[in-house]
């Protein structure tokens, strides 16, 4: 295996020392202009880059930021990512993207890995219900925001949107057609966002003067299309199916509207479907859904704009005040609600 190329062998190649290297990579206005083509002729002779690591342990801070996500498959989660890269960006920082796959155990290994690579800050959607992660984080002193997730009982900063708000504005417009009898499949019971879209619902069922029994919930182990599927064979199998169906995402929703289409289930017709998320499939599906949009890109660039202030409060170049940042959903109305009851 060819050894990598170091700064000492530029100096040798350019027949210079190794400060006056170090000096055209970092401050190349102080170095005589024949010189500095002499050198910068020998590192594109040898191929040389310079380790961005070795860099950021002498000034003691990243060009990288941390996101840890709840699902990369989610397209919820990449337009997340895409807003908080655009930011990162503009700010000449690079984004690490990781995946806890909705797992405790897999979160905590990967906020270990970013402590070790010290990190400029970390955004982070919990899959740890209990916080234990996010305590034996804390140890580290880096800075991180929590994203979908209002930071309560802690002193961190936050980019949500209203839950609670956004379940009502789903189950207010499935009753305003008619519906009497709705069915939640509600992911994970362990994530605050599936419990407060079901606050919302059935705070929207409350002020239509309908108890909490009209609301037939069906959990999940997962936020996706499979589960989603598996979800609407339950739905099918139900003596008394309710008319209309919630879903705590879109891919939940899709996997449903799969379901429906195998039985022959005419959707909006025999079953009303609502998701969450608003996803680019949802205005694409074979019936397009309805869905309560989250501005993702939004969430994601908010969020990497407060680490960032946080981060350079370090530097005394700025002041920082912890924010939790709530954005407001909107109802998408599409053909898979629009049936009339």
């Amino acid at each position: 295996m060819a050894q990598s190329v170091g700064i000492k062998d530029v100096a040798r190649a350019a027949g210079v020392s190794v400060g006056t290297v170090s000096n055209v990579i970092n401050r190349p206005d102080t170095v005589a202009t024949e010189t500095r083509a002499r050198v910068q002729s020998a590192i594109d002779r040898l191929g040389y880059v310079r380790s961005e690591s070795a860099r950021q342990l002498r000034a003691g801070r990243s060009r990288i930021m941390g996101l840890l996500v709840l699902d990369m498959g989610n397209p919820f989660f990449v337009d997340v990512a895409r807003g908080a890269e655009r930011a990162a960006r503009d700010a000449g920082l690079g984004v690490m993207v990781c995946n806890s796959a909705q797992s405790a155990g897999e979160e905590a290994e990967y906020l270990s890995l970013f402590a070790e690579q010290r990190v400029r800050g970390v955004l982070l959607t919990p899959a740890d219900a209990t916080g234990r992660n996010i305590e034996a984080f804390r140890r580290h002193n880096i800075p991180f925001v929590l994203v979908d997730r209002v930071a309560e009982g802690t002193t961190e900063c936050s980019v949500s949107v209203d839950d609670v708000a956004g379940g009502a504005l789903a189950v207010r417009h499935l009753v305003d057609a008619g519906h009497r009898s709705i069915a939640y499949v509600s992911g994970p019971p362990g994530l605050n966002q599936v419990r407060d879209r079901r606050t919302g619902a059935l705070n929207a069922l409350a002020e239509a003067g309908l108890g909490p029994d009209r609301l037939r919930e069906l959990p999940t182990e997962r936020l996706d299309v499979a589960a989603g599927r598996d979800a609407g064979a339950r739905l099918l199998g139900l003596a008394d199916r309710p008319t209309a169906v919630f879903c705590a995402n879109d891919l939940l929703a899709l996997g449903v509207l799969q379901a429906m289409y195998a039985a022959g289930i005419k959707v909006p017709d025999d079953l009303a479907i609502v998701g969450y998320d608003d996803i680019e499939f949802a205005a694409a599906a074979a019936v397009p859904l309805t869905s309560v949009r989250q501005p993702a890109v939004t969430m994601g660039a908010m969020a990497a704009e407060l680490l960032l202030e946080e981060t350079e409060v370090e530097t005394g170049t700025t002041r920082h005040e912890h924010r939790r940042v709530v954005l407001q959903p909107e109802l998408v109305v599409r053909r898979s609600s629009l049936s009339a009851r």
